[in-house]
């Protein structure tokens, strides 16, 4: 819950929602999102506080508030380990795993998290979703190649 109560502080401190995504590095419909849940349940948590309900009380309610809701949709084909051992393949040098390659594509990593059974299937765009949301902070550059059109 740490980026709902920076969003709140910074909310209350009259940031507009671009100043608060850009501050925290979050989408503006994430931060407009918790702002408006925040706004939504403000009279109820105020008439909890008022009515004197236990901190216990009031501490749930605020997060429920701040959970996340059911959402409808596939749920996540991949689990948080898999998607970690496909970032630490991509850490690794290609010739470890005999690709006579410098650098990884998003196929050679597809192909290779496949043949180590990490996965069952993949898509070299999933690969790359996974090195884009990760922001690997150890590597000076891309660790994938760009496919140069031809």
């Amino acid at each position: 819950m740490g980026e709902t109560s920076a969003t709140g502080t910074l909310s209350a401190a009259g940031k507009s929602n671009t100043q608060i995504s850009q501050q925290l590095e979050l989408d503006r419909g994430q931060v407009r999102l918790w702002r408006n849940r925040w706004i939504e349940a403000s009279a109820e948590l105020a008439a909890a506080e008022m009515a004197a309900v236990s901190d216990e009380k009031l501490i749930n309610l605020i997060v429920q508030v701040l959970s996340d809701r059911e959402r409808e949709g596939t749920p996540n084909f991949f689990s948080t380990e898999q998607v970690v051992q496909i970032v630490a393949l991509a850490c690794e040098k290609p010739l470890v795993s005999e690709r006579r390659v410098s650098h990884w594509t998003a196929t050679e990593l597809a192909q290779e998290a496949i043949k180590r059974s990490i996965v069952e299937k993949i898509s070299p765009r999933s690969v790359g979703r996974f090195l884009k949301r990760s922001d690997l902070a150890t590597a000076s550059s891309s660790l994938l190649v760009k496919r140069q059109s031809r």
